[in-house]
């Protein structure tokens, strides 16, 4: 009797140990990492990009235009109603981008041997840095245009007062060199011209300015040594340029360019009569 109930007492023990193992909590289930959310690219902008404007732009790294644009434009009118040609036989040689201390001297010295005037489309923040050099090429008898404050290609998609803002600002630093100094003209970095900017720019007393003839002189490849681009900006000038055209360089870092110009000045010259636009 005594084993009968040990033996259903163990037998109890065994019962009661299950019953609490199989109430224990099983070990929680890590789960795996939600999958990322993934968020769609931004809209490509609609201008070429350009290198964010710094206050001392590198001459290793010259300013960049916009490739979009179309290099040999048909027609009299350009973008949003700039103007692409001198409306006179004359061709109107304009330089962009400057003044540069290295290479604007060296081309207005060019330019006084072959008693040429040109145009000079100043970038605002060169003209106060080089206000002495805005003070030679209006002693020249040279003509002024408005190239923005620091040649943002985005700026035409910006506000009204946004762009008037700019576009005063580069006028008070040429008129800070040369006081009084008459800006007739503006030319939109890149040629990027929306009508907000050609209206701003007639509200101010400029005339939008776009060319009729674009050598790329900017545009040099790695593969490209400097007397092939040299002779590149020298081969478009002379193939392309007409009665009339409005000629597009770059004086701003543009060493390939001074020296196509010390060829290309005096073909020019006895081809056609070069002038100011006024």
């Amino acid at each position: 009797m005594i084993s009968t109930v040990l033996i259903m007492t163990g037998l109890l023990g065994q019962a009661t140990a299950a019953t609490t193992t199989a109430q224990v909590d099983p070990a929680p289930i890590v789960s795996a990492s939600p999958t990322p959310s993934v968020t769609a690219p931004s809209p490509a902008p609609s201008f070429s990009p350009s290198p964010t404007p710094t206050p001392t732009p590198s001459k290793n790294s010259p300013r960049v235009e916009n490739t979009a644009v179309d290099t040999k434009p048909k027609g009299r009118t350009g973008p949003a109603g700039s103007i692409m040609t001198t409306g006179t036989k004359g061709v109107a040689l304009t330089f962009d981008d400057g003044p540069d201390p290295d290479y604007t001297p060296q081309l207005l010295k060019l330019l006084a041997k072959q008693q040429v005037k040109a145009t000079f489309c100043l970038v605002g923040t060169q003209a106060r840095r080089h206000p002495d050099l805005v003070e030679a090429i209006a002693a020249g008898g040279h003509s002024l245009c408005n190239h923005s404050w620091n040649h943002d290609l985005r700026l035409g998609k910006k506000s009204h007062a946004a762009i008037r803002a700019d576009l005063e600002r580069t006028n008070a630093a040429i008129r800070a060199a040369v006081p009084g100094a008459e800006i007739r003209y503006m030319r939109a970095p890149g040629g990027n011209f929306t009508p907000a900017m050609v209206k701003v720019s007639a509200q101010l007393g400029m005339r939008s300015i776009y060319w009729k003839v674009d050598p790329r002189d900017w545009d040099q490849p790695e593969t490209e040594s400097r007397d092939a681009h040299r002779k590149r900006i020298i081969r478009i000038v002379q193939q392309r340029t007409r009665a009339g055209a409005i000629v597009l360089s770059h004086d701003y870092a543009q060493p390939d360019t001074i020296d196509a110009y010390r060829v290309l000045l005096p073909w020019l010259h006895k081809r056609f009569q070069l002038v100011p636009l006024t």
